[in-house]
């Protein structure tokens, strides 16, 4: 009966069906060509120059890419030495266009002599799609609530660390921003996210912005399109300069 069985099994391995061995892979299996990348060349940091596929939102010149608080007229902080300088009381400027997914370029200074503590010295701020506030503050040697801090997306996340310059000297923001995208019943599907750079160091790494960064209260959700950069008047004349963006 063993030597049966024995026998049974023998047949049965002789007849196992024998299949392909996998294809030997080679190098150009995994290599793709097409379709070939757009061509982008560099900004020149020393001629304050943009990359060649960047919209110019302020070259040094004039604020034609921007109009005044509500849209309706002219822009009205000053330009003078290729510098825009917040006037105070005048309002917040906007861009004319609107953008969803960017990377923003601004540089921008808090002038020497500046006075005050907290939140009332150097602040301004930029509005991503006029809903999302990363902070712009004097944080060189003036603490203050963390979440309000410079870099901070406001109200909301801290910034990694402190990067600030003194005053007199320029700040880089270099800004990564996806957009949301809203469910029909108007809450979010996903979530804005922004990465921020200021002066080479990272603030903001792919932070998740819970909502529009509110002065008094807590986040909301608003179901928008794309939308604006607004640049804030808080009272203090800060200076910016060399703003670009580059749509993503």
């Amino acid at each position: 009966m063993a030597v049966a069985c024995m026998m049974c099994a023998g047949q049965m391995n002789a007849q196992e069906k024998k299949y392909p061995e996998p294809a030997q892979m080679s190098p150009e299996m995994t290599e793709f060509w097409t379709p070939q990348r757009k061509v982008v060349t560099p900004g020149d940091i020393k001629t304050n120059t943009a990359p060649s596929d960047a919209i110019v939102l302020f070259d040094g010149k004039d604020l034609s890419a921007w109009t005044n608080d509500n849209g309706s007229g002219d822009a009205p902080w000053t330009v003078k030495g290729g510098v825009i300088t917040v006037k105070p009381g005048s309002g917040s400027i906007v861009t004319k266009q609107k953008f969803k997914n960017f990377q923003l370029h601004i540089e921008w200074s808090v002038p020497k002599g500046m006075e005050g503590e907290s939140q009332g010295r150097g602040n301004s701020g930029v509005f991503l799609q006029d809903k999302y506030e990363v902070q712009i503050l004097d944080c060189y040697k003036n603490e203050t609530y963390i979440n309000g801090m410079t870099g901070s997306i406001y109200k909301q996340t801290p910034p990694l660390v402190n990067a600030m310059r003194p005053q007199g000297e320029w700040n880089v923001y270099d800004i990564i921003f996806t957009a949301p995208i809203f469910k029909e019943d108007g809450t979010f599907l996903y979530r804005p996210f922004v990465t921020v750079i200021q002066n080479g160091i990272v603030l903001q790494n792919h932070t998740e912005i819970l909502g529009t960064t509110e002065y008094i209260g807590h986040p909301q959700v608003t179901p928008h399109e794309e939308g604006p950069i607004r640049l804030q008047d808080h009272g203090n004349p800060i200076q910016f300069r060399n703003i670009w963006i580059r749509p993503m």
